[in-house]
């Protein structure tokens, strides 16, 4: 097997981040976005059981279908399970436009698009089914994928960091990460109001337990509140379809601080300090998913691995192919779901680390250094023009005060003239401030009739 190339990091810095398929094959590889060299055959009763299933990813918030990351991610599935044909799931042609769809637009329409999209494709619509890889928001958006449509249908899901239990707390924005910014002060106005929810995605899976919170994300939810069956009429055809998986494996980052609650990952309800787990649920007992069938069958799987957000290493993921995806026809360990998500918490393995890749973690860490320097050198440039101005107040105070004490009508000119430079110095930083307001407010018009034109189109 090859080694996974070194990744670049290309991204403006977004906390919750994963990576996807190149526009242009990989070097040495036959990898591409919608075709590789070899189509998926025609299954036949012959050949069942060793042809892999095509493999569909969902990149997560603030990324693009075409990030380099992705593409190593696609060709290491491809060397675990050769013949493996990978999809990355994407909102639109152009990568800047891909990521501004992961954070503004209706998620009813955009897995509409991806339901239309997948059932037209003519490799993956003529397999006998597809195993899919989602990663943070992506593997909430392909459950809803699977609950609403299903075709092709989906073998075996795996999603790494997800919320499919919601978040309680928005995430901190890069200190240029514009877009984000943008998002999230249009979150602020007012998170369960139809003109939020049917245009911040974040927003459509927010979902704050507390009593008074919760009724408002029942009453106005655009997304999750659907998807997880959460109102009093429940949509059987959602647990029909999610009940059908072979297998749905959970992963969560143990040191995850991007995800609020982490613990969503694994549906648990945080409330506080409180935390019920998915087992203790009215979801769960009740069964409004399926997912109380799927772990009888011993086919939902928790897992969790040390590292922060999107914290991966090649070893994980190889494993991750290995045990979950692959041939058509395999049969999976059912005793991995036998296990309680508390006793895998607490035994959970170090990840695998020789070499350890982290795929995403490596260029969000280092954006986020570059970012540091970046503010720390503007802090410094800052508190030197303090220290000058200082030095030049204590300089004209003292010169001032020696010409009063010769000459009192010079001091009142020296006076007049420091007033003038004082008066021109404040209208020069208030300047250079409103631009930078009127450039923030710009861009945030900018995407607004961006919006507006997607919805007339």
């Amino acid at each position: 097997m090859s080694p996974i190339p070194k990744l670049i990091s290309i991204l403006a810095l977004t906390p919750l981040i994963c990576a996807s398929i190149l526009e242009k094959p990989v070097e040495g590889s036959n990898l591409e976005i919608f075709t590789s060299a070899k189509a998926f055959p025609k299954i036949s009763s012959d050949d069942n059981d060793d042809t892999p299933l095509p493999l569909v990813i969902w990149h997560g918030l603030g990324d693009n279908y075409q990030a380099e990351g992705l593409a190593s991610v696609a060709q290491l599935a491809i060397n675990t399970n050769p013949g493996t044909f990978t999809y990355i799931i994407h909102l639109d042609e152009d990568a800047g436009n891909d990521r501004t769809a992961t954070f503004f637009g209706n998620l009813t329409l955009q897995i509409e698009k991806v339901c239309n999209d997948l059932a037209a494709h003519p490799i993956l619509s003529t397999a006998p089914a597809i195993d899919a890889l989602g990663f943070s928001q992506g593997g909430q958006f392909l459950r809803g994928y699977i609950e609403r449509c299903n075709f092709p249908p989906v073998r075996s899901l795996v999603t790494f960091g997800s919320q499919h239990n919601g978040i309680s707390q928005f995430q901190t924005c890069g200190a240029t990460d514009f877009l984000c910014k943008a998002s999230e002060s249009l979150l602020r106005l007012n998170t369960f109001s139809s003109f939020v929810q049917s245009r911040l995605v974040p927003a459509q899976y927010f979902r704050d337990p507390e009593e008074g919170k919760y009724k408002q994300y029942l009453e106005g939810s655009n997304f999750l509140a659907d998807i997880n069956n959460e109102r009093e009429l429940k949509n059987q055809t959602y647990k029909k379809n999610l009940a059908s998986l072979e297998r749905f494996t959970m992963y969560v980052f143990e040191e995850d601080q991007t995800v609020v609650p982490k613990e969503s990952g694994w549906w648990s309800e945080v409330n506080g300090t409180e935390v019920i787990p998915l087992r203790e649920r009215q979801l769960y007992k009740e069964d409004w998913l399926g997912l109380k069938k799927l772990d009888e069958e011993g086919k939902l799987i928790f897992k969790s691995t040390k590292g922060k957000h999107m914290s991966l290493s090649e070893g994980l993921l190889e494993k991750v192919f290995k045990d979950n995806f692959g041939v058509f026809g395999r049969k999976f360990d059912s005793s991995e779901g036998s296990a309680s998500s508390e006793t895998i918490l607490a035994k959970s393995p170090e990840s695998e680390v020789s070499p350890p890749v982290k795929l995403y973690i490596e260029r969000l860490e280092s954006l986020e250094r570059e970012n540091q320097e970046r503010l720390r050198k503007e802090s410094d440039k800052q508190d030197e023009a303090n220290r000058a101005r200082n030095d030049y107040w204590l300089y004209a105070g003292k010169e001032s005060r020696e010409i009063a004490r010769i000459n009192t009508p010079a001091a009142e000119k020296l006076r007049e003239e420091r007033l003038l430079e004082i008066v021109a110095v404040n209208k020069e930083e208030a300047r250079l401030h409103q631009e930078k307001i009127d450039e923030g407010l710009k861009f945030v018009v900018t995407v607004q009739e961006d919006l507006v034109q997607r919805e007339d189109l």
